[in-house]
């Protein structure tokens, strides 16, 4: 069932498909939230999807220098989080540049997924994502 949005709440929620929250939970891989929402997706996004309370990645602060070439803002914490183990990240900024530095400074594998912000996560990027946690 859909909640309408409160009045003042983030209009940003209003364009949630509660439906994508039983789609991620039947992932086989472990849920966590890489947003800049950070604890207020357990909160706000979390009950829209009907997910559970997710693991939630922490942005450090801006540094003063530049990224390199092209780098998302995320790449770098996202594979330290990750540890040396497989991952995917899906993303409405993710760029070629990032692809290819999951390539050459992470030992896993890696599935970097592009989104449109503007239709969110498609069948299409599901159907994708599916095949690469199956291996094939």
């Amino acid at each position: 069932m859909y909640v309408p949005q409160e009045a003042g709440a983030n209009p940003m929620l209003a364009r949630v498909d509660p439906a994508l929250g039983a789609k991620l939970l039947a992932l086989p891989c472990d849920l966590v939230w890489a947003t800049t929402w950070e604890s207020e997706a357990n909160e706000c996004l979390a009950p829209l999807l009907g997910l559970p309370q997710l693991p939630v990645v922490t942005w450090p602060e801006p540094s003063d220098g530049p990224e390199p070439a092209g780098l998302h803002w995320k790449t770098r914490t996202l594979l330290d989080w990750a540890a040396g183990r497989p991952f995917v990240w899906l993303d409405d900024e993710i760029t070629d540049s990032d692809r290819i530095w999951a390539e050459v400074h992470h030992p896993a594998r890696t599935f970097l997924q592009r989104v449109d912000h503007r239709h969110g996560i498609t069948d299409a990027d599901f159907g994708a994502l599916e095949t690469w946690l199956r291996g094939r």
